[in-house]
């Protein structure tokens, strides 16, 4: 099988602030933008590579900032959702998917098993073994850990124009401790929009990081859609971090899984 990644290409993942002392952990799948040089720019130009098909905007200049106020680790991963999807399941149709939002992507269209696999090998496991790896430290150490999944969200999907009204959606599947906690701040400390499973909702079927990581050991969690339109400058991603450094912990206490 032939090698993706080559001398060059960025590692599969980045680890923040590992040591630090705060209980919460975040991670972003869709951080970056990259892709291995192999692959070229995918058969898109890049004003499609740039959208959010190709990474969540704004979200990792918000999550850097929020786990440097909070002196929390992170863990994010670099390469572009084009390429795989890290919060997909191996095999999803969206894993590597060969359309998205309405734009064909050349370089994903009848990918052989080998090709899939690399991908999954080199860049996908490497993200999820940083993380797990992360998760297992601290618990063997005995440290708690409460966890977040940050996303961000286009405004509006080109294949149903609809205008979201969501400042800000919480996710969850079946453990609604913190999420339901950090809905109800939201609601009492800002004038949002707050979508419960809005845009988006997470499933075991579907995603990746929040059914394995999260609720897989049984952390209390929420996964975050910021929409992009709202963090896509550096203010606004400071203005985020800030606004959730506040919140976070006031979630975390009202849900009772703040440690004391």
């Amino acid at each position: 099988m032939t090698t993706l990644l080559q001398p060059g290409d960025p590692i599969p993942f980045g680890l923040e602030n590992e040591g630090g002392s705060s209980p919460f952990v975040f991670a972003c799948d869709h951080a970056g933008l990259a892709v291995p040089r192999r692959l070229g720019d995918l058969g898109l130009p890049e004003a499609e590579l740039s959208r959010h098909i190709g990474w969540d905007i704004g979200i990792h200049g918000v999550t850097q900032a929020l786990a440097q106020a909070l002196d929390a680790p992170y863990v994010y991963q670099p390469y572009s959702r084009l390429v795989i999807d890290c919060n997909r399941q191996p095999g999803h149709l969206q894993s590597i998917a060969p359309v998205s939002d309405t734009t064909p992507v050349p370089a994903n269209a009848d990918l052989s098993g080998a090709d899939r696999r690399s991908r999954e090998n080199e860049i996908l496991e490497p993200y999820h073994a940083t993380l797990k790896g992360l998760l297992d430290r601290r618990a063997a150490a005995g440290r708690p850990t409460i966890f977040f999944a940050m996303h961000s969200c286009t405004d509006m999907l080109r294949s149903d124009g609809f205008a979201r009204p969501w400042e800000i959606g919480v996710l969850a599947d079946r453990d609604w401790r913190l999420g339901d906690a950090l809905i109800a701040v939201l609601e009492e400390e800002t004038s949002f929009t707050v979508g419960r499973n809005q845009p988006y909702s997470v499933s075991s079927q579907t995603d990746y990081t929040v059914p394995v990581h999260a609720e897989g050991r049984g952390l209390a969690y929420a996964e975050i859609e910021i929409r992009q339109d709202l963090i896509g400058e550096p203010a606004g991603q400071r203005e985020w971090a800030a606004l959730l450094a506040r919140l976070f912990p006031m979630a975390a206490e009202r849900a009772g899984v703040l440690p004391r």
